[in-house]
């Protein structure tokens, strides 16, 4: 999709890799809809891309909560007029082994990294197809390619974030709706101190592939250019490397 002037909704937009996707696509045309908790920063993104010359709003939004994640899409529909595309950014991380996973955390990051996108696909789905198609991006992880001591929990919603998003490609194809899903790999943001901690020694949440030898994490401007790359060219899956 050339994505000038087309209206794209980001979830998780106001830090990180939705931070970094959105003031990319600002500077590529698109009029945006930015989504996340976190009022202040999310504000401040907003000042920053219009400020620039771009088109923005910003719309707090828990996307733990279905009402609040239709009133966001009704809101950008009602705005703009139409709704194009829809990146599914948000997501949170546990760090414990499986032992030690607590469910009631292990069921607040479901409700986030895979109901959250659900519940924003099923609001999207029937303006695209009434507007005759649209893109949907899924941020998975390349850790659903893996298995990673301490972040199986994780790990496990991107695995059903995967089935989910080719499913829905495969169903939406006649409806001209494009899903696609993006694979991040090690990343440099705030992800694994946000995560939370179940773990018994009370490590904290680093990434986990931040050993010696590591390669370097990707930057957040890497990562977005890799989701505008995805964009454009609609594939079944896109990976950083």
């Amino acid at each position: 999709m050339d994505i000038q002037n087309k209206v794209v909704i980001i979830t998780g937009a106001s830090e990180g890799i939705g931070e970094a996707t959105a003031k990319l696509f600002a500077t590529h045309g698109a009029r945006l809809v930015l989504a996340a908790r976190s009022a202040d920063k999310l504000n401040a993104v907003r000042d920053a891309i219009t400020a620039a010359g771009g088109t923005a709003i910003a719309i707090p939004t828990d996307m733990r909560d279905q009402k609040a994640i239709r009133a966001l899409v009704e809101a950008a529909h009602t705005h703009f007029g139409q709704v194009d595309m829809l990146i599914n950014n948000a997501g949170q991380a546990i760090y414990a082994p499986i032992e030690h996973i607590k469910v009631a955390q292990y069921q607040q990051i479901i409700e986030l990294n895979l109901f959250g996108v659900l519940h924003a696909m099923q609001a999207v789905i029937p303006i695209m197809r009434a507007q005759g198609g649209g893109v949907i991006i899924n941020i998975s992880s390349n850790v659903s390619k893996m298995a990673i001591p301490n972040i199986g929990a994780y790990a496990s919603t991107k695995y059903a974030l995967n089935g989910l998003t080719l499913t829905a490609r495969a169903e939406l194809a006649a409806d001209n709706i494009r899903v696609c899903l993006m694979h991040p790999g090690l990343t440099a943001t705030e992800f694994g101190k946000n995560a939370m901690v179940s773990h018994p020694d009370g490590r904290p949440a680093v990434p986990p592939s931040s050993g010696t030898g590591a390669p370097p994490p990707d930057s957040v401007e890497m990562v977005a250019a890799k989701i505008l790359e995805a964009a454009q060219n609609e594939p079944v899956e896109q990976f950083m490397r």
